[in-house]
């Protein structure tokens, strides 16, 4: 049975498993099912932790029309348009990613609170 734990206060689940000779591990099912795993995992180094977590399949396609929107609006269109919005839409992904593990560390109390301009900006009005 999994050991219960709180992490500030984010209650954890921790299940003890065996990595095989092939430094293969099992994930427990309740886990699996629990944050939605399917054929892959991400794993990342965090600390002297390792993460393994769902693989995402977005690719920051959850913005996709605000960034054409806005590039639009700069008058970009065609293949301009195109290579300007391949680029933007690679940033999303690092970004989201980065404000994330600066909210890991806020939590942590590791780093300075961020207000939510800081953090976004503050949105020009039109």
């Amino acid at each position: 049975m999994p050991a219960a734990m709180m992490k500030g206060s984010v209650p954890m689940e921790i299940k003890k498993v065996s990595i095989s000779t092939k430094r293969q591990i099992t994930i427990p099912q309740k886990f699996f099912t629990m944050l939605g795993f399917d054929a892959e995992a991400e794993c990342m180094v965090r600390g002297n932790e390792l993460v393994i977590r769902p693989a995402k399949t977005n690719t920051g396609g959850e913005f996709a029309e605000q960034i054409l929107e806005d590039l639009i609006g700069q008058g970009y269109s065609g293949n301009e348009l195109l290579q300007h919005f391949k680029q933007a839409q690679s940033q999303i992904r690092p970004a989201v990613e980065e404000m994330m593990g600066e909210a890991e560390r806020v939590a942590a109390s590791e780093s300075e609170y961020e207000s939510y301009d800081d953090v976004f900006g503050v949105e020009e009005k039109k």
